[in-house]
């Protein structure tokens, strides 16, 4: 009887390893894979946006840093400054990233100045295609002053913004990326200027901060359709 309760005792043991083992087995080649899925089911989206660009030296090392960080951003830009640096107009759109109109000359819209205007927003979609071959739909009017009529007449979304750090008069890097990163929340649009050495230093600490808490840096376009 003690021979037969052990080989039965050991049966018992081994019927229970191997259940381990399928346990541990599924365990290891199929929950990582769930995991994974989730996360990207999860992760929360959040865009960055450049204005009055582009600048012939700040801008590409902004560009550089962004592609190296796997990071999209939206890029509103003026008709003076494509005109003066197409090349790196070029290098915006060819790097995946949206390019939006901001006026020719940074002009913002009063009661006294809408044809004006119409005729600058007109101008620079021009100068855009010009360079990149695609129709531009997407405005960042000046100092966010709008006139709802204009997006039929001219066929054009203004996008404004829901966080501003005034990064254009801070040369604090820290106060920037502090600033943005406690306010951030899922489908922000954050507002920056890619005319300054602080902006584009403050702007890859966020993209740094912020993908590290789980957000994906898309373009704007993502935010408003998807």
């Amino acid at each position: 009887m003690n021979l037969k309760r052990r080989i039965f005792s050991c049966i018992i043991l081994m019927i229970f390893l191997a259940i381990m083992c399928l346990i541990g087995y599924f365990q290891q080649n199929f929950l990582p894979t769930t995991g994974r899925a989730f996360k990207e089911e999860d992760s929360k989206k959040i865009a960055l946006t450049f204005d009055d660009g582009p600048h012939p030296y700040y801008t590409e090392q902004l560009l550089k840093g962004l592609k190296e960080r796997d990071a999209k951003a939206t890029f509103f830009i003026t008709g003076q400054n494509v005109e003066a640096y197409p090349e790196i107009v070029r290098e915006i759109y060819e790097d995946d990233h949206l390019i939006g109109n901001h006026t020719y000359s940074h002009i913002q819209l009063t009661s006294g100045n809408a044809e004006n205007f119409k005729k600058e927003i007109i101008k620079t979609n021009e100068v855009i295609k010009e360079v990149t071959g695609q129709d531009t739909i997407y405005v960042r009017p000046p100092y966010g002053s709008w006139n709802k009529e204009f997006e039929k007449e001219l066929n054009m979304f203004p996008v404004l913004w829901t966080i501003d750090p005034l990064d254009w008069c801070s040369s604090d890097v820290s106060c920037i990326v502090n600033t943005v990163c406690a306010r951030a929340g899922e489908n922000d649009i954050i507002l920056m200027h890619d005319q300054y050495k602080t902006t584009v230093t403050a702007a890859l600490e966020i993209v740094d901060r912020l993908k590290a808490e789980g957000y994906e840096f898309v373009t704007v376009d993502e935010l408003l359709f998807d």
